[in-house]
């Protein structure tokens, strides 16, 4: 065999092995933590053998009335987050692209993207002094809880999904638009027949997105959130002050468990739709 062969060779198993390498980095935690949501003991890093596995640990975290509650409360405070950066991004994205000529633009668009570089801190303290100036001048909102938490994570979540939507429209073939408007539709039958439809997946990626960053926070939330409006992400890092529970890793594998059947749901469905369009019209 060549040099070239051997060093082809050398260099396909080296890819191989950083390859297994960084799975097992990036994996290996998440198994270990699924492990250990099994064992009976209160101690997280010890097994204990007489006992394990065990459903201790996921029962007392099903009748844990506090964790259900934050967890309700997240998922209500991201769906409403997700929709509402949805509509302002997208508005801000139809803004940047197709306003014509406008003289902000530049300022516009570095507006909207602040949030993106911004520290996570500085906009939870900003929107903190916000919500109490408003409070103090016009009665609203009425202390803090699950309506800052909207408003707060909506301005963040919004820049991401201006992003996603705009990169969209930049590809956008507007000559179907065009060609729609000549044959007689009017502009509202354009959007809702023709731009909505192909926009629909930069949109459903960005809720998707928003809803994410929505339920994964904790820091912006920290600063916006009463004392009776404690989301999930709040309450885990409010456990983790005084050490890690057991049931910190039964929550954590119910999570995993969760996301691991959307994305394969996910996968089904779009191999099913490509299988679908290959599929060979019979005549």
């Amino acid at each position: 065999m060549s040099r070239r062969g051997y060093g082809s060779l050398a260099a396909g198993r080296f890819s191989r092995f950083m390859l297994v390498l960084g799975f097992l980095f990036l994996y290996l935690p998440i198994i270990s933590l699924i492990i250990f949501s099994f064992n009976y003991s209160r101690l997280v890093t010890v097994w204990d053998s007489a006992n394990s596995p065990s459903l201790r640990w996921y029962q007392e975290l099903l009748n844990n009335e506090a964790l259900l509650g934050a967890a309700w409360l997240s998922v209500q405070v991201a769906a409403l987050t997700a929709t509402l950066a949805v509509v302002l991004g997208t508005l801000a994205a139809f803004a940047l692209l197709r306003a014509g000529p406008l003289r902000s633009r530049a300022l516009l668009s570095a507006m909207i993207g602040a949030p993106l570089v911004m520290p996570e801190i500085i906009t939870g303290l900003s929107l903190l002094l916000l919500f109490v100036t408003l409070e103090q001048w016009l009665g609203w909102p009425a202390g803090r809880g699950m309506l800052t938490i909207v408003i707060a994570h909506a301005t963040l979540a919004m820049a991401y999904v201006a992003v996603v939507v705009q990169s969209r429209l930049a590809s956008f073939d507007r000559s179907l638009e065009e060609a729609a408007l000549d044959l007689g539709a009017t502009p509202t039958t354009v959007f809702w027949r023709i731009t909505l439809p192909l926009m629909w997946p930069a949109l459903l990626s960005g809720w998707l997105l928003a809803f994410t960053l929505s339920w994964d926070d904790v820091v912006i939330a920290q600063f916006v959130a009463g004392p009776n409006a404690s989301t999930l992400p709040m309450w885990v890092f409010s456990k983790l002050r005084l050490g890690v529970s057991p049931e910190i890793n039964a929550l954590a594998t119910l999570v995993i468990l969760f996301v691991a059947l959307v994305l394969g749901c996910g996968t089904w469905l779009s191999r099913r739709r490509e299988r679908q369009v290959q599929r060979p019209v019979s005549t």
